[in-house]
């Protein structure tokens, strides 16, 4: 009798088994057309636009990032996450206290790696070889056991993405197309080169990651001098090649966000508007602030449906009125209207030609903001064309009076749904056909 239990359980564990495997080499046919597609489209994101800057590629002291041994090494990774399939074998429950203890362990990382820094390079404390190396090992052995973590949270976190996208409405036949698939990673530096005399971005670069802040500010000055261009380094949050890569990072609304943000942008690769992603400014404002609106929806309906507690820390922060004060002789800083009042005075005096005042009052204004708190390393024409893209929120911000994000926000406010407003976008080709759709 238990001999017979024991056999039918057995059966029965193959049967899921074999099911999910079966799914897992459909979605993995699917997967290895995607990743020849995004190669493709990685590779002819940096054709350079205009001629004149040919010799950039002569810049030899920074590298530009691999994507395709990255995307390999990934795909190879995530396939063998796959076949195991460990997180449809738990309740919705233990997968989410899976992530959270990810996240955990992402902060002892986090604190270790601060503990060791500080101990190695703080002039006011002793230096200690042997306690640093024992620091050394003991982080070692956190990361190894976060990276453990990591990937089954990233499987997870795919799954519960996925599911989020099937109660919007995407997918066919309970499957998402293309499934959504991101690896947690050190993600590329992006160099962007804009023209002094407007703001738009020219071309971009991928670097690899580990640039300091004097290395990245030496690239800029040499691009300036050499090409008479605006140029920028600057870290993203995401990157939607595919697997698409996301930062490391303890705030799971922030990650939840990212992961669907980026699988819009491999969802959007197969329509008109993601195909145009690189053919001018306003596409690609367009391509973001519409990866923006969603991924912000997309995530929130993931931390509704599997972290309910944790909603309320993320959306709803508790304050404490009473202990707040006020000057009221002291206008408030507000971050967004500062920047957009800066980008409005930066597009006119480019618009009557007087770059170097322009140049000199992006300047003055970071100094500004950096008197407020807001550390930012420096603010020229390219910090707006890359910042201005993602236009999600009113007010404007980096983009100033760019009309193409509040078009987007409109048509989302007209449409019933966010399947429905995606639907509308999609086949979208240029910022006039936007227009045409909102009359």
């Amino acid at each position: 009798m238990n001999c017979g239990w024991v056999l039918l359980i057995g059966v029965k564990f193959w049967q899921i088994n074999m099911k999910y495997k079966c799914r897992c080499l459909v979605r993995w046919l699917i997967v290895i057309f995607i990743f020849a597609i995004s190669t493709l489209f990685v590779s002819t994101s940096n054709v350079l636009s205009d001629n004149s800057i040919n010799s950039l590629e002569n810049l030899t002291r920074w590298d530009e990032f691999n994507f395709v041994s990255w995307e390999i090494k990934s795909l190879f990774e995530r396939f063998s996450a796959a076949t195991i399939s460990i997180e449809h074998y738990l309740s919705d429950e233990q997968q989410a206290e899976l992530v959270l203890r990810y996240l955990e362990q992402v902060g002892i990382v986090e604190r270790l790696e601060t503990e060791l820094e500080t101990s190695s390079f703080d002039p006011s404390i002793a230096f200690d070889p042997e306690g640093r190396q024992r620091s050394q090992a003991i982080l070692e052995e956190e990361t190894k056991r976060m990276h453990s973590y990591g990937r089954l949270a990233e499987s997870i976190l795919q799954n519960q993405t996925e599911r989020s996208l099937i109660e919007f409405g995407f997918g066919l036949g309970g499957q998402i197309f293309p499934p959504v698939l991101f690896k947690i990673s050190d993600l590329p530096l992006n160099l962007i080169i804009s023209p002094r005399d407007k703001i738009g971005t020219i071309k971009t670069f991928s670097l690899n990651p580990g640039m300091n802040a004097v290395e990245k500010d030496q690239l800029e000055n040499r691009i300036y001098e050499q090409f008479d261009l605006s140029a920028l380094v600057e870290p993203v949050g995401g990157l939607g090649a595919y697997p698409t890569m996301v930062m490391r990072s303890r705030n799971l609304d922030w990650l939840t966000e990212v992961v669907a943000h980026e699988w819009i942008h491999n969802y959007l690769t197969f329509y008109p508007l993601g195909m145009r992603y690189f053919h001018n400014n306003d596409l690609r404002t367009m391509n973001e602030t519409l990866a923006n609106l969603a991924g912000k929806e997309i995530g929130r309906r993931t931390m509704i449906k599997y972290y309910p507690r944790l909603v309320r820390l993320y959306y709803f922060p508790g304050r404490q009125a009473s202990t707040v004060q006020f000057d009221v002789t002291t206008k408030p800083f507000i971050y967004r209207h500062e920047m957009r009042e800066t980008r409005y005075v930066v597009d006119y005096l480019l618009a009557e030609g007087q770059i170097d005042r322009a140049e000199a009052y992006m300047e003055a204004r970071r100094q500004f903001f950096w008197e407020n708190g807001y550390h930012l390393r420096k603010i020229n024409q390219a910090y707006f064309a890359f910042y201005g893209s993602y236009n999600d929120t009113p007010g404007g911000g980096a983009a100033g009076s760019d009309p193409i994000g509040p078009a987007v926000q409109s048509l989302r406010a007209r449409s019933t749904n966010l399947k429905q407003f995606i639907d509308q976008m999609k086949y979208l080709k240029s910022f006039d056909e936007l227009q045409a759709e909102l009359q």
